[in-house]
């Protein structure tokens, strides 16, 4: 199965859970793409004291899911967050490619 998972949250345990998701799914080998969309670009500096997200954006690289982050959502918080691109660590994608996740993938999912 083809799943995509969208988030627009900054609220830490949604987003913890989001991660557990797609890496449950990747543990069954299920392509699994992480689209980071508004305040969900800002995932990499939320509080960590309870629900570690880098830990869990960790394991999703490591069993190869695919992350992009939106590339304007992150310019528009760059006087905020200078360092997010860097931070993130993944490919920066437009509403096009968002567009061909909805369209080609067998489920999607928002959080």
């Amino acid at each position: 199965m083809k799943l995509a998972i969208i988030i627009y949250s900054n609220d830490t345990e949604t987003v913890w859970n989001a991660f557990r998701l797609a890496n449950t799914s990747l543990g069954y080998e299920d392509k699994v793409t992480i689209f980071l969309l508004g305040k969900g670009v800002e995932c990499v500096s939320l509080p960590t004291v309870k629900y570690n997200i880098r830990e869990q954006m960790d394991v999703f690289r490591e069993f190869h899911g695919e992350l992009i982050g939106c590339g304007l959502c992150c310019e528009t918080r760059e006087d905020e967050m200078p360092f997010l691109k860097e931070d993130l660590k993944c490919e920066l994608g437009s509403m096009q490619n968002l567009y061909a996740l909805v369209r080609d993938y067998d489920k999607v999912l928002t959080f």
